[in-house]
């Protein structure tokens, strides 16, 4: 069986051709550059690629741009898209209406676009995603919506409740969603898996790091808190997000700065974080290099960074009333040594040891915890397309 996997955003469409016999990937590629000029890359399973410029005004034509690639040419990998079984659509926001997976029927994907709201940047680009893939698609193959903010959505009240009037989250809906809750989920099943535990017994802390970073608390298996709240602007410092910050420090920059809201919100998504401290920028490739070079501010990202990190640690093991196993994932998650060492020091009070020899590694599945360590320490690449893939397989056939 095969299954598509698409990942839309407001100017892109990711996608994933997987073969669900063996979890294979067939062929990956991004159309981006949607409504400007247009570009598509694809690469398939055995290496063959396309690159090219082509002219996608919407996210139909990069989608009968993507049927085109992989039915025909250099690239082709199938005959006709009546090969793909079932289409699963990463969405970031469900709010508290769709807390698991679920077909995406006409009305899912109105409701979708209603909560663009909540999710400007990203819910109504997955809506015309649906949309256009359902013209494109022979008639009758299923389209599945897989929610980020699901994993999160059985946080207790305590958690995701904020200190502002009732009436803020009964008639506003403000609250704690949380994100990056698909990789969560794999990540954290993936390490259970390797840990030969079953999840229900495991007290976990995730730690997706990269350009947008969260942390979640997963006990046996439910996300109980995470760092992210209500938008991905919360928590942790980011790439170019200032992470959570004093909300009255937000007003008196506004009014010094003679700001609108909206030109607030851009500062604190888009000019602050890794970039904002440092002036440097956003990639933490390029902040590591610039410390070791001795830039001040520079150093002071990663400080600020890692100890934001071991907080989030402390606490979520104080909320789970203990701690199995820390693990790290995302771009820099999974590749940045200098980081997970940095927050793994100085914790031998939760039982947290990392062997220097086993750190030394870059994406692939590994221990790095020391043998007498209490707490076992794991770097698990994230795999958020393989995760949606099974969802959909689970939800077309009936499982």
């Amino acid at each position: 069986m095969k299954i598509l996997v698409v990942n839309a955003g407001s100017s892109s469409l990711k996608f994933q051709l997987l073969d669900m016999t063996d979890e294979s990937v067939i062929a990956k590629g991004n159309c981006d550059r949607i409504g400007i000029d247009g570009h598509v890359s694809v690469k398939t399973g055995d290496g063959r690629a396309f690159d090219a410029d082509c002219n996608f005004p919407t996210h139909t034509e990069a989608f009968e741009k993507l049927v085109e690639v992989l039915t025909s040419g250099e690239t082709k990998v199938m005959d006709s898209m009546a090969e793909v079984s079932a289409v699963g659509h990463r969405v970031v926001h469900g709010g508290e209406f769709f807390k698991e997976t679920c077909l995406a029927t006409d009305e899912v994907i109105d409701k979708i676009d209603e909560l663009s709201e909540l999710a400007p940047v990203h819910n109504h680009p997955n809506a015309l995603a649906l949309r256009s893939c359902r013209k494109v698609l022979p008639e009758g193959v299923p389209q599945v919506a897989v929610f980020d903010t699901a994993f999160h959505s059985n946080m207790p009240r305590k958690a995701f409740l904020y200190g502002l009037p009732y009436e803020c989250y009964e008639d506003l809906h403000v609250r704690k969603y949380g994100f990056h809750g698909t990789s969560h989920r794999y990540v954290t099943s993936e390490l259970a898996r390797v840990m030969g535990k079953d999840i229900k017994d495991l007290k976990i802390v995730s730690c997706h790091l990269g350009n947008g970073s969260s942390i979640s608390a997963v006990d046996g298996g439910i996300s109980v808190d995470t760092s992210m709240g209500f938008t991905p602007l919360d928590g942790l410092i980011m790439g170019t997000r200032c992470g959570s910050v004093d909300p009255s420090a937000i007003d008196y920059i506004e009014k010094k700065k003679g700001f609108t809201p909206d030109q607030m919100t851009e500062y604190m998504n888009k000019k602050s974080g890794f970039l904002g401290i440092s002036g440097i920028g956003s990639d933490n490739r390029d902040i590591t290099a610039a410390a070791e070079a001795g830039n001040e501010r520079a150093k002071i990202v990663g400080e600020i960074f890692c100890y934001q990190i071991k907080k989030f640690i402390g606490s979520y093991t104080a909320a789970m009333n203990g701690l199995d196993a820390v693990v790290f994932t995302g771009g820099i998650g999974e590749n940045a040594a200098d980081i997970r060492e940095n927050v793994c020091k100085d914790m031998d009070y939760l039982g947290i040891k990392v062997d220097p020899e086993a750190n030394n590694t870059r994406g692939k599945v590994a221990k790095i915890s020391s043998a007498d360590s209490k707490v076992q320490v794991w770097v698990i690449p994230t795999n958020e397309e393989l995760l949606i893939a099974r969802d959909t397989l689970a939800m077309v056939e009936g499982k």
